[in-house]
Parts: C-alpha cells; structure tokens; sequence
C-alpha cells in the first residue's frame, strides 16, 4: 500500500529492490514540464553506471505520438485532410491487397473494398497490422520470404492488410506510411520534419532518429527477461543503425526530460513555453474517439512471446483517437476519463491526463513487453502519482 508523502523515487527505489527490473526513469508531468523526476537502477543489470536523466532510450512506439502531431500539423495547415485517401499522396498504398487467408502455402489476396485514408492511418483502422500481433500476417512473413518493419527495409512496406479499411482496429505499421506521407507532402526526410517543426520548438534536443557517437553512449541496454524470472544484458542492438526508411512507428531515440516536453505540450492544448504546435482544438480532437463503434480487442494476441506477452484490456471503455489510445471513463484513484496513452515496445510508457493536467512517463528497455513486473510497477507509479505528486500539481 502506497503511503502518504511517498514519492515517485521511493516507488521506483521500492520496485527495483529485490533486482527483477534494470533502471527506470520515471517523470510526473504537469503542463509547464516536469514536477517530478526519478532514476534508479543501473544502464546494465550486470554491472554499469546508474541511469539518469540523460539516458537514452529506444522509444520505439512511443514514437508514433511524434509522428501523428506532425501530421495533424499538416492537416492544420491543409496539406493533409483526415479523409484524403492515402494513395491519392502515397500511390504505393493503393497496390497493397487484402490478405485472405492461404491456399497451402500460397496467399490468398484480394482488392480492398474501400480506400484508407490518412484518419485511418491516425486511427489505425486502415487495415495494416504487426506480424507480431496478427498469425496470418506472421504465416504470410514465413512463406514470402518479406521482411518485418523492425529490420528497416522498405520493402517492409508493401506487406498486405488483413482487413478493409474502416472495418476493424489493427495495431500495426499505420504510423509508418503516416510518416512516409508527411515526407511526400512537406518534401523533407521525417526526422527533418520533426525537428523543425516539433522537436526544436519544444526544446527536445536529444530526440533523433540516428544517435550519435556520444548518445549511444549514453544508451541504456537491452534486457530480456530470462525463464527464472532473472534479467539478461541483449548486446544485439535489434534496430538497425542503417534504416531504409525512417519509421515514424518505432525509430526514435530520446530522454525522459525530452519526451516530457511533448506531454506537457499536449496538455498545455499544444503549447508551451510560448511554443505553439498544435491548436487547442486539433488536440481536442487528437483525444477524441474515431472507432465509430468499432470495437478494441479484450487481449491483444502476441505471435512473437521472445518479442510481446498478451496483453489484456483494462476493464474500462476504451477508444482510440488520432495518434493516441484512450480511456474513456474514470479510473478510480488513477486516470481520469479522455486520457490519452500509449506505449514502447521496450516497455516504456506514458499517459496524459488533460482533465486532471498530469502525466506520466516511465521508461525502462526489457522485453518481452508487458513484462509482469512493470506492469504492476507502473500501476503503483500511476497511483503514487495521484495520491501524492499530484496534489502538489492544484
């Protein structure tokens, strides 16, 4: 039980005691920046200086926030439109089919009944999915020989939908051909894009999309977590340092102070310090639900345990809006109803809470994701937050 005056370093010094996690940096968001900051643990689990604030992480999909804010900053603008089908700016994407099912071993593919559009591509109901989070989009890897979106290649791209857009909520490479259509429209690479339009209005400095000599020394590693409930130093980086493509859905690098900067933004309804990168209203409609109905899975299936566990539905209304997963209602002693989240493969996460004008962001580098012991840390950093943090907050 959390007690009162108990604070975000105590929680994390609590949670890494007995050794089952690496380092974690944790930060309390309010909508002027950071209101609380936390480090502790190590940059190795088998023996390595202690992480800090500058630490490096790959965000991997907390990447997607930095990519959907740069495309709503399009749409502001009219470059983009939310219904503009998405081959109408990127034709390859009217070439991809639907894959229904296989015959032996051979796919069975079809013309998509409907064009995505770039809302979709927001709201990931576009019909791309993960390998990892979809068995026939797995099967279809195996026979063809195509590569994932992890490995960088471009041809990962031309990987099927499993199913026509507007008809389901599929996680999956969305984010990516987002980020391609934000280079086709401004005519900058992505990581240029967002560095000038995101990340240098906001201050974020140590965000990139290629970490130099010297932020890779400042890189935590990668853990794994081994059978006995142990962890294990990964020294196989498994992103490449050579993309063919920046993925607006997994290729960031960054520091907790950095990625704070952008919570506060969107809880500041798209500005802060004077910065301004989105309209109140663009926000609003950002945390707002797009789904139509269309339901959340109650367990998101994995098809790579070495890469993600199942992750079961928190038993709360959920939605997803543009760029960002939302809760829809109040969670007693946590979160209040229209707050946004998301998460990094690597086990880093963050909400933010606009009603309440808190965030959070925990960021760690172990796999498989929802790994047990985060998820029960996270939980008590969330809670702490509420029941201590935040009171300093009103």
């Amino acid at each position: 039980m959390l007690e009162p005056g108990e604070t975000v370093e105590h929680v994390l010094r609590d949670t890494l005691r007995d050794g089952t996690l690496p380092g974690v940096v944790a930060a309390v968001v309010g909508r002027d920046g950071i209101r609380d900051i936390a480090a502790v643990g190590r940059m190795r689990a088998d023996a390595a200086p202690p992480v800090g604030a500058d630490t490096m992480f790959r965000l991997m999909s907390l990447t997607k926030a930095l990519t959907s804010v740069g495309a709503l900053q399009l749409v502001e603008q009219g470059r983009l439109g939310l219904d503009t089908p998405v081959a109408d700016v990127l034709p390859a994407f009217g070439r991809l089919q639907v894959l229904d099912g296989f015959d032996g071993d051979t796919p069975v593919l079809r013309p998509p009944r409907g064009a995505a559009t770039i809302g979709q591509l927001l709201s990931h109901t576009s019909g791309l999915a993960y390998a990892f989070a979809a068995p026939d989009l797995l099967r279809y890897l195996e026979v063809t020989g195509t590569p994932d979106a992890i490995t960088g290649r471009r041809d990962a791209l031309s990987l099927p939908l499993v199913a026509d857009p507007g008809t389901a909520w599929n996680y999956g490479v969305s984010t990516d051909w987002l980020g391609w259509a934000i280079e086709a429209v401004s005519g900058q690479d992505l990581p240029s894009y967002l560095r000038d339009h995101v990340l240098e209005p906001l201050g974020m400095r140590d965000t990139t999309f290629a970490p130099t000599a010297q932020q890779r020394g400042r890189m935590m590693a990668l853990h794994a977590r081994r059978p006995d409930g142990g962890l294990a130093v990964v020294d196989a980086d498994p992103l490449p340092a050579d993309p063919e493509f920046f993925s607006g859905g997994h290729g960031a690098y960054g520091t907790v102070p950095d990625y704070a900067r952008l919570l506060a933004a969107l809880l500041g309804g798209g500005e802060l310090d004077g910065a301004r990168i989105l309209r109140p209203e663009t926000v609003d409609l950002a945390f707002s639900d797009q789904l139509g109905g269309l339901p959340l899975p109650a367990v998101m299936r994995s098809t790579m345990p070495e890469l993600a566990n199942d992750v079961p539905a928190p038993p709360y209304r959920r939605g997803w809006g543009l760029g960002f997963h939302l809760i829809l209602e109040d969670v007693p002693g946590m979160r209040r109803a229209g707050t946004g989240d998301w998460s990094g493969l690597m086990n880093c996460f963050y909400w933010v809470d606009r009603r309440a004008g808190v965030a959070g962001l925990w960021c760690t580098q172990l796999l498989p994701f929802f790994d047990a012991e985060v998820a029960v840390a996270i939980a008590r950093f969330e809670q702490a937050v509420y029941r201590t943090v935040y009171r300093r907050l009103s």
